[in-house]
């Protein structure tokens, strides 16, 4: 196993200038008291951290629905989603994945497909892991369709602290599963909106990895997994 890869994770490059600022104020505070300069640089990494992109092994089975974030499973609900997201008013499964200010925030599709609908909302900064923080807080909604004609809803949302949405893709931009399409910075959760009658196959309170985590399988869509933990 390589070390290097393991402690020097590439970074996105939507972190270099958080990063290069970091370490501006660190040099500056050397010259004030020497333990600044080591919260500072304590600081820094934590930044350089929070902007890694690591290399994921993605599943490459047709029908997957991939986790679009690093997180905790927070809530596993059945909603009708908004009308922007373009999937009707009939009630389906909606998964959220929590992430903290520790967590990899680069975001991955979770589906192969085509990207037929981008609505950018202005709102709240509540707590991500709130329920009403669906409705409430600052947005960017996304509407895939693959080729069989079935559609997911993913929902970048802010958090208590994060300020900004990050999207990568386009309307009528084709994106592969576990592809990167956007990030959100400093503390946030993505909800992904599975086809109607597909039930997920993880559990509330379990961990996920983007583009690596099953959420559900199109191709068994009644199947069900819950767990417990101990």
């Amino acid at each position: 196993m390589n070390m290097v890869k393991i402690v020097a994770v590439p970074m996105h490059k939507e972190g270099r200038k958080f990063v290069a600022i970091f370490a501006a104020i660190t040099i500056a505070l050397a010259f004030v008291w020497t333990p600044l300069f080591w919260l500072g640089c304590g600081a820094t990494v934590w930044c350089y951290y929070f902007f890694r992109d690591p290399v994921r092994v993605i599943p490459q089975q047709e029908g997957l629905v991939l986790s679009p974030a690093d997180g905790i499973v927070s809530l596993i609900q059945d909603v009708v989603p908004s009308g922007d997201l373009g999937l009707g008013d009939t009630p389906v499964t909606r998964v959220s994945v929590f992430m903290n200010v520790f967590n990899c925030h680069v975001n991955r599709a979770p589906i192969a497909g085509v990207v037929r609908n981008i609505t950018y909302h202005k709102g709240q900064f509540l707590n991500a892991s709130f329920d009403k923080a669906s409705e409430l807080n600052e947005r960017n909604s996304l509407m895939i369709e693959t080729k069989s004609g079935a559609r997911i809803g993913v929902v970048q949302i802010a958090g208590l602290v994060a300020r900004r949405i990050v999207c990568f893709v386009k309307v009528d931009d084709s994106i592969d599963i576990g592809h990167r399409f956007g990030l959100i910075r400093f503390g946030s959760r993505l909800d992904v909106y599975l086809p109607e009658g597909v039930s997920p196959l993880v559990a509330v309170g379990q961990t996920a990895v983007a583009g690596e985590t099953i959420l559900a399988d199109l191709a068994t869509p009644g199947a069900v997994r819950t767990g417990i933990a101990q």
